[in-house]
């Protein structure tokens, strides 16, 4: 507004010439001359006094005064002014007249363009007589330029730049809302990989940022549902699957030793003894399922005591020698010489390490060597557990603590483990706030438990 107010002021306008100034210079020149004679009450024969009023006009050639009587004849004059009578009336007439040409301009009364000789008129009196002081001449002009009111333009130019300014700074936000609004739309429908293009940093932008936050949230839970439900179906089918084999088992058996379908006493035993190594087996896989449900679901309280994990380990190895000799395995311990206090839940930690130098044993290339390794570091033990074992892909090293997945395909559930064990480990492991896992440097895999010291 202020822009367009200031070009509209210096823009061309329309110029005149106003006499006002020079009028009212021949005006209070009369004014003046007639209170002269106001103040000092001279008679009409007094020559010298009125002579030196008139006199000092003749400074200024622009103007003629004349002193006159009631009747118009002339009795003092300027220099420069040669009548000797005048019209009284026509004067009179001509300064009404002008008065109906008057411009009012800011409360005062002018006259513009004119430019022709200008009578002013005042009464005078004299100690002996009435007369009039007359002053006559041209008007000086000055050039004026008539100013305009510009303010309801402005306003208005004012008014459509804001709307036009509007239009454009808002309808790339509106587009933008617009965009926010139809991602939230496919969003909606389902479609949880879809992701809303941030652009700027304002909180609309903020908005976008929340919307794909939210939707990466809302399917990352959608997943892990999915997950829950695809693991609880397959623990089922394994579960049903494992449950079923020995079972059939048994019940096979039974039913054979319960028709006397056997030969002799002798193959009534076998029929006994495969009955019950099958509901051993059984009863080992139960016994599995029903510990790792319960390192899943966080219902076991551990029982930590401060213990030296060389003694345990010791002990451990101990205990396996004869699955050792039975399987052609030695087992090469490297501890070191200090004492390594743990705190830990001993039962539980037995549990692992018995399962990790077990599979060892089991699936080691027999004559073979198991090596146990006992380490500390700072606030940190390490036991390590290694073995010479055939071809293992990455596939299997990267799913080898998953419960039911077993490395070697081609061992059957009945010769295999119940595949919950490793599983169950490393749920222990945790448990303890350590970290489990397998690195395979053909032909040697190697298990490394970390935990933490006391």
């Amino acid at each position: 507004m202020k822009i367009v107010g200031n070009f509209m002021n210096n823009s061309p306008r329309n110029a005149r010439i106003d006499y006002s100034t020079g009028i009212k210079h021949i005006s209070d020149t009369a004014y003046e001359i007639s209170s002269f004679f106001k103040e000092q009450k001279v008679s009409k024969n007094d020559s010298s006094k009125i002579n030196t009023v008139v006199k000092i006009q003749d400074q200024d050639s622009s103007i003629k005064v004349l002193i006159c009587d009631l009747e118009g004849n002339v009795l003092y004059h300027s220099s420069n002014a040669a009548e000797k009578k005048i019209d009284v009336y026509s004067i009179l007439k001509s300064v009404m007249d002008r008065d109906d040409k008057v411009h009012y301009e800011n409360g005062k009364g002018v006259i513009v363009y004119e430019n022709k000789e200008y009578d002013s008129l005042y009464p005078i009196s004299f100690t002996d007589g009435y007369g009039y002081v007359v002053v006559k001449g041209i008007p000086y002009g000055t050039v004026v330029y008539d100013k305009y009111d510009n303010s309801l333009l402005a306003v208005l130019f004012a008014f459509a730049a804001f709307i036009i300014s509007f239009y454009f700074i808002t309808s790339r936000k509106m587009q933008y809302i617009e965009s926010v609004s139809s991602g939230l739309y496919e969003i909606s429908k389902g479609n949880l990989d879809y992701r809303i293009k941030k652009v700027g940093n304002d909180e609309i932008a903020s908005l976008a940022d929340n919307i794909n936050h939210m939707a990466e949230k809302l399917k990352n839970k959608i997943d892990k549902e999915r997950q829950i439900e695809k693991t609880k179906n397959d623990l089922i089918t394994n579960v049903s699957h494992d449950l079923r084999t020995p079972l059939t088992s048994i019940k096979g058996y039974l039913g054979l030793i319960k028709d006397k379908k056997y030969k002799d006493d002798t193959q009534l035993e076998e029929f006994v003894n495969i009955a019950y190594n099958k509901s051993e087996r059984l009863q080992s896989l139960i016994n599995d399922l029903f510990e790792y449900t319960k390192v899943q679901s966080k219902g076991v309280t551990l029982n930590k005591k401060v213990i030296d994990i060389n003694e345990l380990l010791q002990q451990l190895t101990d205990e396996l020698v004869p699955i050792c000799e039975e399987n052609q395995i030695t087992i090469e311990k490297n501890f070191q010489n200090e004492k390594i206090n743990v705190n830990i839940d001993a039962d539980k930690m037995v549990r692992v390490f018995e399962n990790l130098l077990i599979n060892a044993i089991r699936y080691s290339i027999k004559p073979g060597v198991v090596k146990l390794s006992l380490s500390s570091e700072k606030d940190y033990v390490f036991i390590k557990v290694e073995n010479k074992c055939n071809d293992v892909s990455k596939e299997d090293v990267e799913r080898i603590f998953e419960r039911f997945y077993r490395a070697e395909k081609s061992r059957s559930r009945e010769t295999g483990g119940s595949g919950l064990g490793l599983a169950i480990a490393k749920s222990i492991v945790e448990l303890h706030e350590g970290t489990i896992n397998a690195v395979y440097n053909k032909p040697d895999i190697i298990f490394t438990v970390k935990l933490n010291k006391k």
